[in-house]
């Protein structure tokens, strides 16, 4: 699962959150492999802004389920910070945290220059290579000797004896991460869900780039997926229509809480705006639990992606809640209510 703690109209932020906690638990009853976070900023319809501070509270709420982030801007923050970070929650949930990362701000380029202190955000990007260089250092405690930062240690960590650290994933979804990871040997995260056109090309070329590490010995790729499923057809559709309204609002400067079916419905969309929400829905894999499983083995097929990571775009915590749980019942996982 991929969770943006998304606050719909007429709810709150903390109902956001204690519905991101019953996903998690969802997750480990059903038997998902992981349970990601995202980073945004300056959204009013999602809450997870804070990746670490939300892990760590749904650490406290599960036991098995791995937790991660789908990603930490790294170019918001100092890598120093982010090892400490996840090195405290690797410390709370021992062996079950990923550290996914991405090069985009998560945001719009003003709250993308109050969050870094500098409106040169080409260089932050740009530097994404060294940043996580030096974030990696910091986790397995190994700066050569005689470099500036030799003796400073992330704690938790290395330095209070042997531990396991989060693995790190690149996220992307373009060709810059799909590359860096291939040479580097790590794990690949793609989102599908936003830039489908690009799934195809970035995954061919992360495998094309890929190198051998102490990491991975082969490629190893994920993609983020938008699906939803709902005990009928038509209402799967009036439910992910609020997710492409606020998509909507957000690509012409309007970013509002997520709107209700009711209000997505009474929309008029305008005939630029229609184009956008037919080729967005394209993407977005919905239906009946049957037509859903049926979308998402299609798309692991054309992909050949090891793992699908899916967002739920709906209004409501019900919605989002009843579709994971038919998804599952879709593919016989085990723990049904």
């Amino acid at each position: 699962m991929l969770d943006l703690v998304t606050v719909g109209s007429g709810s709150t932020a903390t109902e956001a959150l204690r519905t991101s906690v019953a996903l998690a638990r969802l997750a480990e009853r059903r038997g998902f492999h992981r349970h990601w976070v995202a980073e945004h900023h300056s959204m009013p319809g999602v809450a997870s802004t804070s990746p670490a501070v939300i892990l760590a509270h749904l650490a406290a709420h599960t036991e098995r389920v791995r937790l991660g982030s789908g990603g930490v801007m790294l170019p918001n923050h100092a890598p120093l910070v982010i090892a400490e970070q996840f090195g405290t929650l690797e410390a709370l949930a021992p062996g079950r945290v990923d550290l996914g990362l991405g090069r985009a701000p998560g945001t719009d380029g003003a709250t993308a220059a109050a969050l870094r202190r500098s409106d040169r955000l080409n260089e932050g990007a740009d530097d994404f290579p060294q940043q996580l260089a030096e974030l990696t250092r910091f986790l397995d405690d190994d700066f050569p000797d005689g470099h500036p930062y030799s003796r400073i240690h992330a704690v938790p960590g290395p330095v209070q004896g042997p531990s396991g650290r989060p693995p790190i994933w690149l996220l992307g979804s373009s060709g810059f991460s799909a590359r860096l990871a291939g040479m580097l040997g790590l794990p690949f995260a793609f989102a599908h869900h936003f830039s489908a056109q690009n799934t195809i090309p970035a995954l061919d070329l992360y495998r094309e780039s890929f190198k051998p590490s102490a990491v991975l010995d082969a490629p190893y790729a994920l993609i983020g997926v938008a699906a939803l499923a709902s005990d009928d057809e038509r209402e799967a559709r009036r439910q992910v229509l609020t997710g492409a309204l606020s998509m909507v609002r957000l690509r012409t400067g309007r970013p509002g809480l997520v709107p209700t079916p009711e209000e997505a419905e009474a929309y008029r969309f305008s005939p630029m705006e229609e184009e956008f929400v037919n080729g967005w829905l394209t993407n977005i894999v919905h239906g009946t639990k049957e037509a859903v499983v049926d979308g998402l083995n299609d798309l692991q097929k054309r992909t050949g992606a090891d793992e699908l990571m899916i967002t739920a775009n709906a209004h409501g915590g019900e919605a989002r809640l009843r579709s994971y749980e038919l998804i599952a019942d879709g593919y016989g996982l085990p723990g049904s209510a």
